[in-house]
Order: structure tokens, then C-alpha cells, then sequence
């Protein structure tokens, strides 16, 4: 007799590629609009199906296992099938997310300072949510994320708003020391890739740039003296886009060390001749994506006193370019 046939696994939900904000300088007014923090952490996408949750970040890839406390806590939530749309981050003591903070919690797994914040909601059950104007969808966000377990509760968290104000909202998050806000649309569906509908704007300048080469430390320095930055250009050929040698510990230094060493090549990676005054320096194949903050952009498209924030592991090298405002 013949063994009766194993229940079906229900299907995996599929990745869906997130919305992405326009970078402004102001924020929009009137009441059609709503305001969020901006967080500083991985975008994350989190799919729940099956009993079990999965954790993908904004190029699709499977992170799951990196942040094991946060899938099984969303595994708890009352629902059978659901994505959510958010982001994980570490909070420092006063509230504000970190993202050095994060890359530090990366390394730790007992680290209890990981949140996920979810800002949207994308399927419920056998519903599509898309289509549905961004308050109903954040309604059914907050009633889904609402109750349950203290700890599920602390660690799973709905990302609340501000409705209309935007310029006294912005004003508020940089005194408090935050990256930015993003003002969305209250009435807009959910669109996958970049447009209007969700705005960004920040309180510093801080964007992703490819490591193109480093040099080597001086006095009692470890690892790297300097990383030198790169992004591309309109027509995909990559610019030079200045030096950063600050904010890196001396276990960070010799990560990078470590890191860029196999990344090592004969020649720059520039197009046409090196710059000029770059002697000394090791040129790397342009892979390494990383993020700084700096004060602006001169003239020439050097960075004003650029600061190292942590290393991207989300965002591909041939994605980044220089951020502009749109106007």
C-alpha cells in the first residue's frame, strides 16, 4: 500500500521591487501629504507565508539569516501571508537610529537594539494591497502589527506619521539629530522604482560612493590611510569624486584592508588620466560600495569634509550616482 501523498508547501510569495523616494530640498505642503522619518538602516522587505518569514533587501537578496530574531518574531504575526515594506535598524539609546550602530549589531548576534520599522503594506491573505491609497494601507499596517507578544511588540514596530506640516516636521528631525524625513502622498498606490509620489529629504548630505582605490597609513595608523571615492557620471563613466579619511575605527581600518587587498589592479579605474596629486595610491577593481556624509560638493565635484558611515552591502556598485534634487 502506498504512502498517502505529502500536503502541498504553500507557495513562496514573490519579491516585490520596492518603491523608492526623490531626493528635494524642501519638503512638500498641504494636507495631501504625510511625513515619516527617514531611517538609517537596510531597506528591507519582509514576506511572511507558510509560517515562516523571509527578510530581502531592496535588490531581492535573501537576508533572513542575518537578522534571525527579527524573521522569527514577524514568523508570530496573525497572519498567513503578508509582505511588508520597512526597515531594520539599530537604535542607539536616545531613539535615533544608527546605521554604524547596525553594522556593529551585524557582528553581534545577541545585540537587542534591532528594530524593523514597517512603513507599508503590500499583501494581506490573498489581497494585492497596491492599489490602495497609502492610508488604508498603513491602517491595515498598524491593526496587523497591533497586540501580540511584548518582545514581538519592541523588535516589530509600525512606523508611524505626521500629516501635513512638512516644513516644521523636517525642522524637528534635524534639532533631534535624524538623517531626514520622507513625505508620501496619502492617497497614492504603491508603485515599485522611483518617483514623485514619496519625497526625501535630508537634514545632512549623505549618499553612496564606490571605493576606487586607498592609501596606505601613516604615523600609527592601521589598515588604510584613505579611501578614495568614486560615482558614476550622467553617461555611466566613472568620476572622481575626492577622499575620506575620517570616521573609521582601527577595526574597521583593517577590515577594509583586508576587503580591498583581492580588490587590487594595475591601473585606475578612471576614465582617461588618474587624477592629479593621487600618487601613492593602490587602485582597487570598483566594487566596494560605502556611504559618507559631507558638508558639499564643490565645483569641481569633490566632496567638502566627508565623513566614513559604514559600508553598503545592499546597494551594487553600478547603481550609484551622484544625488541631485529634482527640481
Amino acid at each position: 500500500m502506498s504512502a498517502a501523498p505529502a500536503a502541498a508547501r504553500p507557495r513562496a510569495l514573490a519579491f516585490i521591487e520596492p518603491q523608492l523616494a526623490t531626493l528635494v530640498t524642501e519638503p512638500p505642503a498641504g494636507a495631501d501629504w504625510i511625513h515619516e522619518v527617514k531611517f538609517d538602516g537596510y531597506r528591507m522587505e519582509c514576506l511572511l507565508s507558510g509560517g515562516r518569514a523571509r527578510l530581502l533587501t531592496r535588490r531581492g537578496l535573501d537576508w533572513t539569516a542575518r537578522f534571525p530574531r527579527v524573521a522569527e518574531l514577524a514568523a508570530d504575526l496573525p497572519a498567513r501571508a503578508a509582505i511588508l515594506d520597512g526597515e531594520i535598524v539599530a537604535l542607539l539609546p536616545d531613539g535615533r537610529s544608527s546605521f554604524q550602530a547596525l553594522q556593529q549589531a551585524l557582528m553581534n548576534p545577541e545585540a537587542s537594539n534591532v528594530v524593523y520599522y514597517a512603513f507599508d503594506l503590500l499583501r494581506l491573505e490573498q489581497h494585492d494591497l497596491r492599489r490602495l491609497p497609502l492610508e488604508q494601507r498603513k491602517r491595515q499596517l498598524h491593526a496587523l502589527l497591533r497586540g501580540g507578544r511584548r518582545d514581538r511588540r519592541r523588535t516589530l514596530r509600525y512606523s508611524d506619521h505626521v500629516e501635513g506640516g512638512g516644513t516644521r516636521v523636517l525642522d524637528r528631525a534635524c534639532r533631534m539629530g535624524l538623517e531626514g524625513i520622507v513625505s508620501k502622498r496619502r492617497d497614492a498606490p504603491y508603485r515599485s522604482g522611483r518617483g514623485r509620489s514619496w519625497l526625501k529629504i535630508k537634514c545632512v548630505n549623505r549618499q553612496e560612493f564606490i571605493v576606487i582605490g586607498f592609501t596606505d597609513p601613516r604615523g600609527g595608523r592601521k589598515g588604510v590611510g584613505a579611501l578614495l571615492l568614486g560615482v558614476h557620471g550622467a553617461k555611466g563613466e566613472l568620476q572622481y569624486a575626492g577622499k575620506v579619511g575620517t570616521g573609521m575605527g582601527e577595526a574597521l581600518l583593517r577590515s577594509l584592508r583586508a576587503t580591498l587587498e583581492p580588490l587590487r589592479r594595475d591601473g585606475s579605474p578612471l576614465r582617461g588620466k588618474p587624477e592629479r596629486g593621487l600618487g601613492g595610491v593602490h587602485w582597487v577593481e570598483p566594487r566596494l560600495v560605502v556611504e559618507v556624509s559631507f558638508t558639499e560638493w564643490t565645483e569641481d565635484g569633490r566632496l567638502r569634509h566627508p565623513s566614513f558611515v559604514g559600508v553598503r552591502e545592499d546597494k551594487p556598485a553600478r547603481q550609484v550616482r551622484r544625488e541631485r534634487p529634482a527640481g
